[in-house]
């Protein structure tokens, strides 16, 4: 077994050699533990009533211990009181987002999060879209690669608490965030700059209506005048891309990096994007932009971008650069 908190891996001699494991995770399928089943079973009217009492939170634990306390938490995230809802928001990040891994019970918290982000405190919208972001893609510290940046799925081998399959939690909170899309696209003209980045980092999640999706990230750049945001909705579109392998997009970021007209931040954002969207080496053209000393100067602003903060908390832009260009990167 190879792990961090309680996740681990399931090795091939390990799978072969043990009968529990060799039926894994095809026995699982459909389960009382499967939470892709037990989400999509909640009625809408339980998520928009805050009925936390039918939700099966006891069967999932997190990491420091069973699910119990997660809905109390949801509760005073959603209270009147800023300051308790501030200490219950912490909470729920150390409770099911533990070093950057997600986790069964925070799929759970996904259809509540989000209701909560758009009715709850102006001040806590942006985090708390951001902590819905997470639960719905896979762990990446210090992933700023070509393979890893825009990356959604976990490794299927990668069991969690119930031991079940981390990509199971994150399909699950894909499904969530589909099911509840008016949510996070009510919040994209948001007067916060960062609850509309956060915003767009949950809408690159959607596992379904991606057209619209992306037809809505690309009307909110059309106004976007803050650069961060625009970052911000240039890599969701991105995203939503890689994972259809959408050519026209490729294209639509390749004409941006390489367009000088283009603000430097844009050009550099849509460099990130299209190194992630192709296999082919960064042309010198690229290269050049992405390595000028100038660029340094924008490593603040896109600390701002929702991607780059799990890369490098202090510097996620030097970082993504190194990485995507290799030993071509000085």
């Amino acid at each position: 077994m190879v792990g961090e908190g309680r996740a681990f891996v399931v090795s091939e001699d390990q799978a072969a050699g043990d009968d529990r494991w060799s039926k894994w995770p095809e026995a699982w399928v459909g389960t009382a533990c499967d939470v892709r089943m037990v989400l999509g079973a909640i009625p809408r009217e339980v998520k928009d009533e805050f009925r936390y009492d039918e939700i099966p939170w006891e069967r999932f634990p997190h990491f420091y211990g069973t699910g119990d306390e997660v809905p109390g938490l949801l509760k005073v995230l959603a209270s009147d009181d800023a300051e308790a809802a501030g200490q219950a928001l912490r909470r729920l990040w150390t409770t099911v987002h533990h070093q950057g891994s997600t986790i069964e019970v925070a799929a759970l918290a996904v259809p509540f999060l989000l209701r909560i982000a758009a009715t709850g405190h102006p001040g806590l919208r942006a985090d708390t879209l951001t902590l819905v972001a997470s639960s719905g893609r896979c762990q990446h510290l210090g992933d700023g690669s070509r393979e890893g940046f825009l990356q959604v799925a976990e490794d299927p081998l990668m069991i969690g608490p119930v031991e079940c399959p981390v990509d199971w939690t994150i399909q699950a909170a894909r499904d969530a965030i589909t099911s509840d899309l008016h949510l996070p696209l009510s919040l994209l003209p948001d007067p916060d700059p960062k609850v509309r980045s956060a915003a767009a980092f949950v809408l690159a999640l959607t596992a379904g209506e991606t057209h619209r999706i992306s037809s809505a990230l690309h009307e909110r750049l059309a106004v976007e005048d803050e650069p961060a945001v625009q970052v911000s909705l240039l890599l969701a579109i991105a995203q939503l891309a890689r994972e259809h392998q959408d050519g026209p997009t490729r294209d639509w970021v390749r004409d941006l990096w390489s367009d000088p007209g283009r603000p430097p931040h844009v050009r550099i954002g849509a460099g990130l994007a299209w190194l992630c969207l192709v296999d082919s080496p960064a042309p010198d053209e690229l290269h050049a932009l992405l390595t000028d000393p100038g660029t340094r100067q924008h490593s603040d602003l896109f600390q701002q971008v929702p991607w780059i903060p799990p890369v490098d908390t202090g510097d996620g832009l030097r970082r993504c650069i190194h990485d995507m260009l290799g030993p071509n990167s000085p």
